[in-house]
């Protein structure tokens, strides 16, 4: 069914209603209108990396482990199975009339804000800091999520529109300024894309960007529905509208009534919240008609009726129980964990041998079920831990497992403070041949809001790029007794462990938030089961590397495309067990809006892998400053030792186009150069892996 069928059927549904039974369908929590056959329905649902909230569920890694995949089609068998099991929950929820909130098929993902800031406690459920990456990925877990049938198998939902990324502390008043060269060259592409491949939803932010309240910005609702012709309903992001008149929040407008007028007049169709429980009292003293109350209804039922609620027949109401967290879903999650794991340093102690040896597995995180899990998740059937995965992996090893320190020093532990954690965990690493150093951080950390602030973090956000005092501290110490160190990084950011570690450890591995069988992911790399092939969605830095005001939504000294500086590792850099040689780089074709690049990959190592090709784009133009790189396409191919195979590669012209002051998108006036590889082609890139990229040259 197209969407403007669903509209008719929608506005004759939504005509044999009452002005106040329409409003009343605007609010997240709609209620039944038994008269006309419509059972309640809560729109509220998430599903960033499996169905969350709701009980069991596939916990896959989390989105920016995701983006670390560097691998779209997975993404979207990622989606696909996250809309599977959601079929599966809402078939048994609706047989028992259960109508609870997380119990829909609406759900508000992908977050495809960009990573502006490492800092950024959210910056977990987004797919990094590039807005190819992040379009690319955003269009394929939307792809899985809806399906590809007559009708929705769920509704998948761009969020936050737009220029959202912190600080989480102020988010509910802060106004984000960005120029208009920096909105349409970093913060909107991603939602221009999903938009035009057909999401269903979109989510206002809670902030203010320019000015304007995001959930009613005349500005960004007129490029929504204007210039890209959005069809699909735009909810508010939850009791963002009461921002509107809170003296905490933005303080725009008096009362309820006149927030629910400004929004829903703007072009906000839904409410999660309760301030569209005044939208009658709008309506009564005329700051509404009740067309805007119609035209909104019309939006979001369109949605229901292309869920196929109405139908006689549900659709995907075959799919039967035994799907949830199956054994197949469990296969597919292991496979992301695995191609999520980035290695960013391995002096040849990977892969480690299965062998009568004694490991100790030593860290805050080392037995962390919330480090598997993320935020936004829901709660899996098995989990396993790095302790756990090194245990099943090393079965021949003596294995040892301390926690060593508090994540932050936030609560005494007993009468002795740290201390004794901290000789404990390197009594294990002294009598150890092996120390697996799991460290990081977890949602009780960096997250959405939280209300915590302390030396390392403010609501949720990090003050700081390197790892907390306590931990600093075991890692330094373990580094001091023990000659082989292995570091995991569990986070969703990046972290540096400092140099003292950085130097001695002789394998460091980001592991991310990892899903529920993360720490069987981490053994099957360190044992070699798995050869690593995640690259990095974020750019690592230094600890004193200065870094931007983390209010300034600029994004000069930003991210790899406007660095001034040297990272330590770079977006897109990630090692692997064998060696890949790139050759014969050419554009093969072009159209008005692609060029097919293609190029000979070679594994030229002793074991089998996958790498991911990647091609940036560097351009110059007199009339603006342009990105150091663009990337612009990827490509995983998976090559036998020894195997070699030509490989072809869209790239989209949309983002090797200049985009000048006023934000205007424009062919570069000097010059085209693509580079290919499995890296960006920069400086430490180069170094790190010891070869460069294919050059080719456009014009």
């Amino acid at each position: 069914m197209k969407i403007s069928e669903a509209k008719q059927k929608a506005a004759a549904l939504v005509g044999k209603m009452t002005v106040e039974e329409k409003a009343s369908q605007l609010l997240f929590a709609s209620p039944a209108i038994e008269r006309l056959g419509i059972k309640e329905y809560n729109w509220w649902n998430e599903g960033s990396h499996g169905v969350a909230r709701a009980g069991t569920a596939t916990v896959f890694p989390h989105a920016i482990a995701l983006a670390a995949t560097f691998d779209p089609e997975l993404i979207e068998k990622v989606g696909d199975v996250i809309s599977t099991e959601a079929r599966v929950k809402y078939n048994q929820h609706v047989r028992r009339g259960d109508y609870d909130i997380y119990k829909g098929l609406t759900f508000w993902t992908p977050n495809i804000n960009i990573f502006r800031d490492v800092r950024w406690g959210r910056g977990q459920e987004t797919f990094g800091e590039d807005p190819y990456l992040t379009s690319t990925l955003g269009i394929k877990l939307i792809n899985g999520i809806q399906g590809n049938g007559e009708f929705y198998k769920a509704s998948a939902c761009s969020k936050h529109f737009a220029a959202h990324s912190g600080p989480e502390a102020k988010r509910h008043r802060f106004n984000a300024v960005a120029s208009d060269k920096d909105m349409r060259e970093t913060y909107l592409p991603a939602f221009e894309k999903t938009i035009k491949a057909g999401v269903s939803g979109v989510m206002g932010a809670y902030n203010r960007t320019n000015g304007e309240p995001c959930c009613a910005s005349p500005t960004l609702m007129n490029i929504l529905y204007g210039e890209w012709g959005f069809e699909g309903y735009f909810t508010s992001d939850c009791w963002a509208l009461a921002d509107f008149y809170k003296e905490t929040g933005h303080k725009i407008v008096d009362d309820r009534a006149h927030a629910a007028a400004l929004a829903i007049k703007a072009g906000c169709d839904l409410n999660c919240g309760s301030v569209y429980e005044k939208l009658i009292d709008a309506y009564e003293e005329d700051l509404i008609t009740e067309d805007d109350i119609t035209r909104a209804a019309i939006n979001v039922f369109a949605i229901r009726f292309m869920l196929g609620e109405f139908e006689k027949e549900r659709p995907y109401s075959d799919i039967p129980y035994t799907k949830l967290d199956c054994r197949e879903h469990r296969a597919l999650n292991l496979k992301a964990a695995e191609e999520a794991m980035v290695l960013l340093k391995n002096d040849g102690i990977l892969p480690l041998e299965n062998k009568n040896m004694r490991i100790a597995v030593i860290g805050p995180n080392a037995q962390s079920r919330n480090a598997l899990e993320g935020n936004y998740n829901g709660h899996a059937s098995e989990y396993v831990t790095v302790a756990d995965g090194v245990r099943r992996v090393f079965d021949l090893a003596d294995v040892s497992v301390e926690e060593g320190s508090a994540m932050i020093e936030r609560r005494p532990c007993g009468y002795s403070g740290f201390k004794n954690q901290l000789s404990d965990g390197i009594a294990a690493a002294e009598n150890a041949d092996v120390a697996i150093l799991v460290l990081g951080l977890d949602r009780s950390v960096e997250g959405e809001e939280t209300g915590v602030s302390d030396d390392y973090t403010d609501c949720g956000d990090r003050k700081h790029i390197g790892l907390p005092a306590a931990q600093r501290e075991l890692c330094d110490a373990v580094c001091d007794v023990c000659e082989n160190v292995i570091v995991v990084i569990m986070a969703g950011s990046t972290i540096d462990i400092g140099d003292k570690a950085r130097a001695h450890a002789k394998a460091i591995i980001q592991a991310w938030y990892p899903g529920a069988l993360g720490g069987l992911a981490v053994a099957n790399i360190i044992s070699g089961k798995a050869n690593p092939s995640g690259k990095l969605p974020l750019t690592v830095y230094p600890e004193n590397y200065p870094l931007p005001d983390f209010e300034d939504y600029s994004m000069k000294g930003r991210t790899y495309r406007f660095i001034e500086g040297e990272p330590l590792y770079p977006f897109g850099y990630g090692l692997s067990f064998t060696k890949f040689e790139f050759s014969d780089a050419e554009v093969i074709s072009e159209s008005d809006e692609n060029y097919v690049v293609s190029v000979n990959v070679k594994n030229t190592g002793a074991v089998s892998g996958e790498e991911k090709v990647q091609v940036y784009a560097r351009y110059t133009d007199s009339r603006t400053e342009t990105p150091n790189f663009q990337l612009c396409g990827v490509h995983p191919i998976e090559l036998a030792a020894g195997e070699e195979r030509k490989v072809e590669i869209c790239v989209d012209k949309y983002f090797i186009k200049a985009v000048l002051d006023n934000g205007d998108r424009v062919c570069p006036d000097d010059g085209i150069t693509l580079f290919v590889g499995a890296h960006q082609p920069d400086k430490v890139s180069n170094r790190l892996t010891g070869y460069e990229c294919e050059i080719i040259k456009i014009k």
